[in-house]
């Protein structure tokens, strides 16, 4: 497939995704987006039951459909995943009544548009990001360093993968060392602290909390690259040493400011993670 699968948001559900160069064209959880779709509570039996229904029709939808590995929401493992296609799943969006099938319809469209203009120039991704954290009142200045924040996560996992480690799970584990040796507080800790629930960690850090993650990533990736660590279990020590530099430096500027690193502030008041 050549690229890792992302997370994609509709009416802010999380679709997984994963893009295919040689078709040109995503591949879409067919389970994320039923649950889009019917809203239901068990989406995985209502597909068990359409996907059976389809099959006894001779619907070609269901012998078509292929399974990627794709991280759970649950756990973050790697499981097999029914996927589709933007043409399949049109053909499937007629086999489900729903009120959120022509704006659905429509958002299928705009993604695949926005990710050929993106493979054609990726300057362009980069500016929709920009604009959108505009639109949602963010300063300049905490904007520039979101931007290089994006880039050090890309060099990181980068290297992550160049020395073994398996994205989902394993990412999310390294992540969350690195959060520790820095802050203190596991991912899900630090976005229970700032009272997050599906907004992104970083989109809610001050500029100095944004600094200092940068550090702790950059560090561990330096650190990665010098020492070639073998895979998953070798790369946490890493994780924790280059958290720990970010850490040390977290811990002499509250010495020296006499304020907490770590704040509460989120972008419900964009204009205060300046301060």
């Amino acid at each position: 497939m050549g690229k890792k699968y992302a997370i994609k948001l509709f009416d802010e559900y999380k679709i997984r995704t994963k893009w295919d160069p040689e078709i040109e064209d995503y591949y879409y959880s067919v389970i994320d987006v039923i649950a889009v779709l019917t809203e239901s509570k068990n989406p995985n039996n209502y597909w068990k039951v359409l996907k059976k229904r389809l099959k006894d029709e001779g619907v070609e939808l269901v012998t078509i459909c292929n399974q990627l590995k794709l991280p759970s929401p649950k756990d973050g493992k790697m499981y097999k995943t029914d996927v589709a296609t933007t043409k399949q799943l049109l053909r499937l969006i007629q086999s489900v009544p729903s009120p959120k099938a022509e704006p659905f319809k429509q958002w299928l469209a705009q993604m695949g548009k926005e990710r050929l203009e993106e493979v054609a120039d990726p300057e362009i991704a980069m500016q929709r990001a920009i604009d959108t954290y505009r639109k949602k009142g963010y300063s300049e200045k905490w904007i520039t360093q979101r931007m290089r924040s994006i880039e050090t996560r890309k060099d990181l996992t980068a290297e992550w993968d160049r020395v073994g480690v398996n994205p989902g799970f394993e990412y999310a584990i390294l992540t969350d060392d690195i959060s520790r040796a820095w802050s203190g507080m596991s991912t899900k800790e630090y976005k229970d602290y700032k009272g997050l629930k599906k907004e992104g960690l970083k989109d809610n850090m001050t500029n100095l909390e944004l600094i200092l993650n940068m550090l702790a990533e950059v560090s561990t990736t330096e650190i990665s690259k010098v020492e070639n660590p073998d895979g998953f279990d070798e790369s946490r020590d890493v994780a924790k040493r280059g958290g720990n530099i970010a850490g040390n430096a977290k811990r002499e500027i509250e010495a020296n400011t006499g304020k907490k690193v770590v704040s509460k502030k989120n972008s419900k008041t964009p204009e205060l993670l300046d301060n």
